[in-house]
């Protein structure tokens, strides 16, 4: 039930700018959170892959992201700075186009500050793979896919179900 809630390529949703959670909209963006968490898990399941998913992926323009590798955490109104100069390249994948790769390149290095669900601020280093994948993230929030990040033409590649 889940992945039918996320947006797939073309949705026109998913090119539109988020807006950012209010203290008082913590309650009503629980259920959400619970969609994203059943999503994520449902994803994994069936495509062995996934470790975060952004809220507008379920069409719930709110700049919110659900991440879970170790431990389920909610980054809310996520703000990236310092890009570190040092670039990596790398097919990178979205729950939005599962069986498609896109070839990208991303900061190695990025800072991020964010809320959390206590509406506690939190500021984070990120390197390698985990600043690739919030850079992931964080461009949902503002409407952006891999698709338009990819460094040329050639930079697609499909892969099986």
């Amino acid at each position: 039930m889940s992945l039918k809630n996320i947006l797939l390529l073309g949705d026109p949703r998913l090119y539109e700018q988020s807006v950012a959670v209010k203290k008082e909209e913590l309650d009503e963006i629980k259920p959400a959170i619970d969609i994203l968490h059943r999503a994520l898990m449902e994803f994994k399941e069936k495509y062995k892959a996934g470790r975060a998913i952004a809220a507008p992926q379920i069409g719930v323009m709110k700049r919110f992201i659900y991440v879970n590798i170790d431990k389920p955490i909610v980054i809310i109104n996520p703000v990236l700075f310092d890009f570190g100069e040092e670039k990596i390249i790398l097919w990178d994948d979205c729950f939005s186009f599962p069986n498609l790769f896109v070839k990208v390149e991303r900061a190695k290095k990025v800072k991020m500050t964010f809320r959390d669900m206590n509406w506690e601020e939190h500021t984070w280093q990120l390197e390698d793979d985990l600043s690739e994948l919030i850079q992931h993230e964080y461009d949902h929030l503002d409407g952006i896919l891999a698709t338009q990040r990819a460094v040329d033409d050639k930079s697609f590649k499909m892969t099986g179900s």
